[in-house]
């Protein structure tokens, strides 16, 4: 009889010493037992290696010097043996039948990537979790475009996520030019390769909302557009070199471009006319997408005039408000 598929749970940590515990512990809860957990410490300063440690020969783990969480993964990816690949946050759980259920669903489908439904963990008063809102969507409901989709609005985090190996081959490495959105982007990647997506319904991890910010998404934002920008521009390159942006990747561009440039008129000009120009370059006559108010100024007074009178409208705003 032919043995079940191995699963590779690949788990990068940095100063996880509150969470790993846990983590691990939901990986060993699994109905699906025929799994392998490799833990990659990215220079950890707290105990995080003692934690690794007091789990013994259950896990394959490895110490090194802090490079970030993407070359964490592609260093597990490189130690994994599965024929499947779990990529796991240390601070994020799943449930006992999450592997069975999208290894199942895998198997019967063909298809590449399993995803589920998951639910947030909200930290609450002296660093408590409860149960939070339940994220249960198909990547259909954001766009009919697959690769549109997880470009612009559709995200999950990595313990909803099961990946065949082949598609992992496929897409190569972690993105470490991208230190923030590095998961979405993988995500994106995997359909950039042809990949088949398969939802299997239902809770199947719990993401941590942490209150103190420890997600690099919270801690930095200016950091985080610049990293939606410098991926958007990495997108529009792909897509140029496989068959040229057709009309729905070219409305994805520019409302993401439109987004970044709205920040960084605030933030940072520089910046700003460095999307402008990207924004231009695609559509010379691009008008704002959202606020009609917006568009009209747009039509009016020129793009970068009406994004001059919102903003002093949204900081005439917060100063009534406070």
């Amino acid at each position: 009889m032919k043995s079940p598929p191995l699963v590779s749970i690949v788990i990068p940590c940095y100063n996880a010493e509150y969470f790993l515990n846990e983590t691990l512990e939901s990986v060993f809860s699994q109905t699906w037992q025929n799994f392998e957990v490799i833990v990659i410490d990215d220079g950890s300063s707290d105990s995080t290696a003692s934690v690794i440690r007091s789990f013994g020969s259950r896990i394959k783990a490895e110490f090194c010097s802090n490079h970030g969480v993407s070359a964490a993964r592609n260093r597990g990816t490189e130690l994994a043996r599965g024929e499947f690949i779990q990529y796991l946050d240390a601070d994020d759980l799943l449930t006992p039948d999450a592997l069975e259920k999208r290894v199942k669903a895998l198997v019967n489908s063909n298809a590449d990537v399993a995803y589920s439904d998951w639910q947030k963990l909200e930290e609450g008063e002296e660093k408590n979790f409860y149960l939070g809102k339940i994220i249960a969507r198909r990547i259909e409901d954001v766009h009919d475009d697959l690769q549109i989709a997880l470009f612009t609005d559709f995200w999950a985090p990595p313990a909803a996520l099961l990946y065949h190996r082949r598609t992992v081959e496929a897409i190569g490495f972690w993105n470490e030019s991208l230190p923030i959105i590095q998961d979405a982007r993988f995500l994106l990647d995997a359909a950039l390769v042809g990949a088949k997506f398969i939802h299997v319904p239902g809770v199947q991890a719990n993401y941590r909302v942490h209150k103190t910010a420890i997600s690099l998404s919270c801690c930095n934002s200016a950091s985080f557009v610049q990293d939606c920008f410098q991926n958007a521009c990495q997108v529009e390159k792909i897509w140029k070199a496989n068959g040229g942006i057709n009309s729905k990747q070219l409305v994805a561009l520019e409302n993401v471009y439109g987004q970044i440039a709205r920040f960084f008129f605030e933030h940072d000009r520089l910046k700003f006319y460095e999307v402008l120009a990207k924004i231009h370059n695609i559509n010379p006559n691009y008008l704002p997408a959202g606020s009609k108010a917006l568009r009209y100024l747009a039509k009016w007074f020129g793009y970068e005039q009406a994004e001059a009178i919102a903003l002093a409208y949204r900081q005439a705003k917060r100063i009534l408000v406070k």
